[in-house]
């Protein structure tokens, strides 16, 4: 079995349970209720000077930046493209575009390339304010309605497979309406490569080089200015894990290497466990594993943290975190569901969120 299609398992795997996982915990609801105050920008607050010294969760809120569209650059239709499935699309009209993924950062590319006045409707992650008040088009939390999306009328669809069942997307293209599927791997280093696939299926290619040049220097950006605050000695680098749960059916996963947290964890200047012990992708984590790897820190998707009723939950639910110094600690921060591994156009704002939740936690929530 060759990398890449390793790499592609991975990826459907990873797709799947993230799928399950984000459609459960909507369909519980938030236990805290009521709306998300943003974190502060990472430069408006004061670092601690040791982020090991500081104990206790925070909360990563990132900030809803305005769509700030581009414009220059002609659209050319019709436009052929073979997706990331190897199926051959042609697109004649984008005059009615649906985008469907999990995190909603389909939409929010379309938006940012110019063209949110022809999004006809949105999956539930699509909610920004620019595209809230569109008919959403999923149900019991993820999963595609097809009545909703026929109702919608899309002359194109945008998706990366991530939301079922698939037989609904089969069923839009065998109603003559083109699907193309873009790729489901997603990291800081895909965001380019994801913009200009949608870019090149809608007829903007020269819009998506732009998009993916600002996206990709924001990025970078971000990261510098993280490195000025994180630890600079390889000693004292926080070591973080990401940790998904979902309490309601016990399960537990740590995602390593080549599933996009690697990337964000060493985006925000700390040193990835999972790829120290070799992790790929999602995996079950066990007991032993999670003691003898001793996170600092752990990153957790909000409402899993919620559906194990918190810090103290999560504890009681898997002990071997009370084994940990991020367990001993509690040095736990949790971010949304559909924000935290969304890997888009607004990638820097999750970056500047999480690395506040990180270094300067009293500011956080």
């Amino acid at each position: 079995m060759t990398r890449r299609t390793t790499r592609a398992l991975a990826t459907l795997a990873l797709a799947m349970v993230v799928t399950l996982a984000v459609t459960a915990c909507d369909a519980a609801g938030s236990a805290h209720g009521g709306e998300a105050v943003a974190t502060p920008p990472l430069a408006e607050v004061t670092p601690l000077g040791d982020p090991l010294a500081w104990e206790g969760p925070s909360t990563a809120v990132a900030a809803s930046a305005p769509i700030d569209p581009v414009t220059d650059g002609a659209q050319t239709l019709p436009a052929t493209v073979t997706d990331a499935q190897g199926t051959t699309v042609t697109v004649t009209d984008a005059t009615r575009i649906l985008t469907l993924d999990i995190y909603g950062s389909l939409s929010r590319i379309v938006f940012e390339l110019g063209l949110g006045d022809h999004v006809v409707a949105r999956d539930v992650s699509s909610a920004f304010p620019e595209a809230a008040h569109l008919p959403v088009v999923t149900e019991n939390g993820h999963d595609l309605n097809a009545e909703a999306i026929l109702d919608a009328a899309p002359t194109v669809i945008l998706t990366d497979s991530s939301l079922g069942p698939w037989d609904t997307i089969l069923q839009m293209r065998d109603a003559g309406i083109p699907v193309v599927v873009v790729d489901s791997h997603r990291s800081l280093d895909s965001i380019g490569s994801l913009i200009a696939q949608v870019g090149t299926a809608l007829g903007v290619p020269e819009r998506a080089v732009a998009l993916a040049a600002r996206s990709t220097a924001d990025v970078e950006a971000k990261i510098a200015q993280i490195a000025a605050v994180a630890p600079a000695d390889p000693a004292r680098k926080l070591r973080m894990m990401f940790l998904y749960v979902r309490g309601q059916s016990g399960v537990y996963y740590l995602f390593g290497e080549e599933s996009g947290a690697d990337s964000l964890i060493e985006a925000l200047g700390g040193i990835d466990v999972a790829g120290e012990i070799g992790w790929t992708g999602m995996r079950p984590i066990t007991d032993e594993a999670l003691v003898d790897a001793n996170p600092d820190l752990l990153i957790m998707m909000t409402k899993g943290l919620e559906s194990v009723d918190g810090v103290d939950g999560l504890v009681e639910h898997l002990p071997a975190v009370a084994q940990t110094d991020a367990g001993r600690h509690r040095r736990i921060v949790d971010m949304s569901d559909t924000t935290v591994l969304s890997f888009g156009p607004a990638a820097a704002d999750v970056l500047d969120a999480l690395a506040v939740a990180v270094y300067a936690p009293e500011a956080a929530g």
